[in-house]
Formats: structure tokens, C-alpha cells, sequence
């Protein structure tokens, strides 16, 4: 069973990229899309009801392929508030007129299981301080290094007058199913066939001056692996870059994550997530340096048994410095 999901991955995300390159409009076509965001690919619609779309980013990169189950196209909202998208969004939700097909990798987190497997002396002379390793600070967030995802509801697309199209550019509402089959503890990949679904309101919304994204998740992930617990979650996200904010501003340059799981069966706590954001853009060159601090709280509930760490709880800081397009 491992096996053929590593190998459904490895299907996936191939056809995925090979329908992007099948979808993309030519240069100098009337539907070829003018000046991408560096950190993702041009939208591409050939016909209208299909996307492809790549997006970069060295802990989250994904290659997602967007159909709609109706004749109607991605419809495009504009600069509505995020209150006005999701209220129209609600209203429809109970049928669901797109379905997403995504491959992923968290590429951060798997470097770091790499660098522990094949280079250990490294690994084991980044330990600055007792419980402090600076591969673990730096790639530690993430249960897994890779997923495959299908989603199911509804998409609208952000648009802004005088601006092109952006891959990524879209807001979500629905539910979603995830499986994949490892799993990542300390930078250690473990075999693990896991199971996940839930549901979802998200959005990306990127104009020249100002990048908002936010999340809100509820769901829950089962896990074949006996001495992984499984669980039920509520998470929530929000983070916003402004280049014509200055950098000192908290709200307009910053971002923010929560996260909480408890036990299926009883649900008593077994971890909080806490990501604080601070972003410092540099307008001339429409970038923005950032660097996210913060920590992931575990029990004794988390892992059982050969995966136990012997101890009531643990801690781990992060530290994930990036840059932003």
C-alpha cells in the first residue's frame, strides 16, 4: 500500500505538470497571461473551465489543477472584502462546483529528514544548545513531507483593475481529502499510511502593492501507524504584506498561526502550534524578507508505544526565515 501511494503521488504530480504544459497558452496568444508573480506560474485556461497553476515557496509548493463540474468558468470577484467573497461563497456551498486535483511537497521539512539520514555529523554539530538543534528550528512545523489532495466546493478568483491574472489568486470554501504515507518526527521519516479531510476557507489574494492570504480549517487525520494518535483539529491563519505600508506596521505587515489538536476518541489535547509573522518589504524591488517564530507543544498522547519520547510533553522552537514575491 506504501508503495502504490508513493507511486499515485509520483502519477499525479507528473500529470499535473504535463496538463499545465498542455493548458498553457502560447506566447502571444489572446489568452496568454502578461507578467506572473515570481513565485508562480501564469494562469493558464484553455478551455475556460480548466486552470493549472504552480505555486513556489520553500515550505509549501504545490502544482493544482482546478476543473469545474458545471459550464460555468472561474468566476472573478474583483477587489470584494474577504467578508463579501465568503458570504457569497457560503451561499453556494452546499453544491459544489469545482474540483482541485493537488500534488505537494513541503520542501523545507524534507531537507531536514535528508540532511539527519545522509549527513548525521551535520545534523548532530547543529545542537547550539541542549534541545535546541538549528535543522530541526528551521524545518521542524510540518507531519509530512508530501500529500496528495482532492478538493471539492467552490472557487472565485481575485482580479484587480489595470493588473493580470495571477496563478494562485483564489479563494476557496469546501471540503478537502488528503492521504499520503510517510510521516515526520525529529526530521525522521516514518512509514505511515495517513488519511485526512476537512473543511476549508481560504484565500490568496495578490495585487502589485499587497499579498493577503488567511485560512480556516477544521478536520481530522487518521493514521494507520499504531503509535501515532489520531486526531481532530480547528486551525487558523492570516498573513498580509503591503509595500506601500511601512515596514514597521504590525497589522499590514505581519502574519499569524494557530493550530489544535485533540484525540478522536476522547478528545483530550495533544498539541498547540503558534507561528508569529513579521514581514520587511522593499517596495523598488516588490519583494519582501520575513521571518516566522514560534513553537509546536506536544503530550504524551501525540506518539505511543516504539515512537513514546518519555516525558509528559515536549517543546520545540522554530525559526523559518523566507523571502516573499
Amino acid at each position: 500500500m506504501k508503495t502504490s501511494v508513493r507511486g499515485l503521488f509520483r502519477a499525479v504530480f507528473y500529470a499535473l505538470m504535463l496538463a499545465g504544459a498542455a493548458f498553457t497558452p502560447a506566447a502571444g496568444s489572446e489568452t496568454a497571461t502578461a507578467t506572473p508573480a515570481a513565485n508562480a506560474a501564469p494562469v493558464a485556461e484553455a478551455p475556460d473551465r480548466i486552470a493549472f497553476e504552480v505555486t513556489w515557496d520553500a515550505y509549501y509548493t504545490s502544482a493544482d489543477l482546478i476543473l469545474s463540474l458545471t459550464d460555468a468558468p472561474i468566476p472573478r470577484v474583483g477587489e470584494k472584502s474577504e467578508y463579501e467573497v465568503y458570504r457569497d461563497l457560503l451561499k453556494s456551498s452546499l453544491v459544489p462546483r469545482f474540483l482541485l486535483l493537488e500534488a505537494s511537497v513541503n520542501p523545507m521539512p524534507c531537507l531536514g529528514g535528508l540532511i539527519k539520514k545522509h549527513a548525521r555529523e551535520f545534523y548532530d554539530d547543529s545542537e547550539v544548545i541542549d534541545g535546541l538543534n538549528l535543522v530541526n528550528a528551521v524545518t521542524a512545523g510540518f507531519d509530512e513531507p508530501y500529500a496528495f489532495s482532492v478538493f471539492a466546493g467552490n472557487v472565485v478568483q481575485f482580479e484587480k483593475k489595470g493588473e493580470p491574472g495571477k496563478a494562485g489568486n483564489n479563494g476557496y470554501m469546501g471540503f478537502l481529502f488528503s492521504v499520503g504515507d510517510y510521516h515526520i518526527k525529529d526530521n525522521d521519516f516514518i512509514h505511515d499510511q495517513w488519511y485526512e479531510i476537512e473543511w476549508k476557507l481560504k484565500g490568496d489574494r495578490i495585487f502589485s502593492d499587497q499579498k493577503l492570504t488567511w485560512s480556516f480549517r477544521l478536520g481530522g487525520k487518521v493514521h494507520e501507524h499504531a503509535d501515532i494518535s489520531d486526531a481532530i483539529y480547528v486551525s487558523l491563519r492570516r498573513s498580509r504584506l503591503d509595500y506601500d505600508a511601512p515596514a514597521s506596521s504590525i497589522l499590514k505587515n505581519s502574519g499569524f498561526e494557530y493550530t489544535f489538536h485533540v484525540t478522536a476518541d476522547r478528545f483530550q489535547p495533544i498539541s498547540h502550534y503558534l507561528s508569529l509573522e513579521k514581514k520587511w518589504p522593499l517596495k523598488n524591488r516588490k519583494f519582501a524578507f520575513s521571518m516566522a517564530v514560534g513553537g509546536v507543544w506536544e503530550t504524551s498522547r501525540k506518539y505511543t508505544g516504539s515512537l513514546s519520547r518519555n516525558k509528559s510533553s515536549d517543546f520545540q522552537l522554530f525559526i523559518r526565515p523566507n523571502i516573499e514575491f
